[in-house]
């Protein structure tokens, strides 16, 4: 094969099913190796396994792949030229990374012979993207073509999502030899700290710990970050919410993850979050962060978040995030989706129970008492009821994408999100033109 068939037989073996990219001649000969691809693959339908999908630039490809990937929970992919190609990417990447978003993005580069020479559409692709990527590859010897397509998958997928960048030189898409089919690179060092993250499972002394500080609360209350729907760990959250009547509230990438039509949902909290859950955070005292990461949004003045609370307990992926904001007395950095259904296994196993019935209806109180809600006697449209007419019709299972801005705090606020990944939008970047990559 040449390394451009190589690289195409490799997205089809990782169940890549549509790329989204713009061509330009440093990436040429791998986008024809797509048309060949799919033109040899055709369904009986006559659908293509992997169609391109050509946005207008190459931002709106990678803000588009990063939306296929927040629904869809795959790896998004992109596939950009050379110099202004790669160059147009970075603000996605950044968003990506920023959001945790896994995405995997191929750019051509100038032959490797010309690189350094300032050639033609030449852009130094791995000292740009690898400053705000998770890592970016540079392939210089054609031989470690596949295992370094095949490492970039492992790495946007694993631990904590992301973007990794794979810069191939057009010499090297054109170079010819054997198909392997397998292996990867010896990423010593990542899958040391990953294996150290899969085997820290939650012992019985840790559990023993955090039911002692939940016997001890009479107002938990979980803080539910984005972590959790990129952990795909929603349902383990909401089964231990629901087993003891833990209220929950949800930070802006977590939209979903608490079904927001729930009595004991407090949807959104932080600066442009519901008066009810900002309040909710004040009076709890025993806060459970779950994949989140105390945000300037929504903590503001660490030392004030949560004031009330006596115990903070904290659930990542990430030992970067522990302590990086706020001191908690409780961690653990793990697999949130095994962790969250060994916490619930203990919890049954020692006939755990507790009511918070006051606090269920101080809850309850709150949501009645700083509801959201708006001039409902204005003769002018309110754009509150716009979205509360279309939220009625779509009930809360509706993909809903929006740009950054006012627009995107009334679509948080005012539309229902009863299932995750049906919220699309640009968080920590906060960037214009996410919503609608044309």
């Amino acid at each position: 094969m040449t390394g451009a068939e190589m690289v195409v037989q490799i997205l089809a073996d990782q169940g890549v099913d549509v790329i989204f990219g713009y061509s330009g001649g440093a990436i040429l000969p791998t986008y024809d190796a797509v048309f060949r691809y799919n033109a040899e693959h055709l369904g009986e339908d006559g659908r293509e396994p992997m169609p391109l999908i050509v946005p207008a630039n190459e931002q709106g490809a990678g803000f588009m792949a990063a939306g296929y990937a927040r629904a869809s929970g795959k790896v998004g992919v992109v596939m950009v030229t050379s110099g202004p190609g790669a160059t147009n990417t970075v603000t996605p990447v950044r968003d990506a990374m920023a959001d945790s978003t896994p995405l995997v993005v191929i750019c051509g580069q100038v032959p490797t012979a010309a690189i350094g020479t300032d050639a033609f559409q030449e852009a130094p692709v791995a000292a740009l993207m690898g400053a705000v990527a998770k890592h970016v590859f540079l392939v210089t010897d054609a031989e470690k073509l596949e295992e370094t397509v095949r490492s970039a998958f492992e790495l946007a997928r694993t631990g904590r999502p992301g973007p990794v960048g794979v810069d191939i030189p057009k010499d090297i898409q054109n170079w010819k030899g054997p198909f392997k089919g397998s292996g990867t690179l010896p990423l010593h060092g990542y899958r040391r700290r990953l294996a150290a993250v899969e085997a820290n499972t939650l012992g019985d002394n840790a559990c023993e710990r955090f039911y002692t500080m939940l016997s001890e609360s009479e107002r938990p209350l979980i803080y539910a970050g984005g972590g959790v729907i990129n952990a795909n760990a929603t349902k383990p959250m909401r089964r231990f919410a629901n087993e003891y009547g833990i209220p929950v509230t949800t930070t802006l990438m977590a939209l979903g993850a608490s079904d927001t039509t729930h009595p004991l949902a407090l949807h959104m909290l932080g600066m442009h979050g519901i008066a009810s859950a900002n309040y909710a955070v004040e009076d709890c005292d025993f806060l459970i962060a779950i994949g989140a990461r105390f945000d300037d949004r929504v903590a503001g003045n660490p030392k004030q978040f949560a004031p009330r609370a006596r115990n903070i307990a904290h659930f990542d992926v990430d030992f970067a995030e522990i302590g990086k904001v706020k001191r908690v007395n409780w961690h653990h950095v793990g697999i949130l989706e095994r962790d969250l259904t060994d916490l619930l296994a203990y919890g049954r196993r020692i006939k755990f129970a507790k009511t918070f019935d006051q606090w269920h209806e101080e809850i309850a109180h709150l949501k009645a008492e700083y509801c959201l809600n708006y001039d409902r006697d204005s003769e002018l449209i309110q754009p509150y009821a716009v979205i509360e007419e279309i939220n009625k019709h779509s009930g809360g299972e509706a993909i809903i994408s929006t740009g950054v801005g006012q627009h995107q705090m009334w679509a948080a606020q005012y539309f229902d999100y009863r299932e995750p990944r049906l919220w699309l939008t640009s968080g920590s970047m906060g960037t214009m033109g996410f919503g609608l990559p044309l």
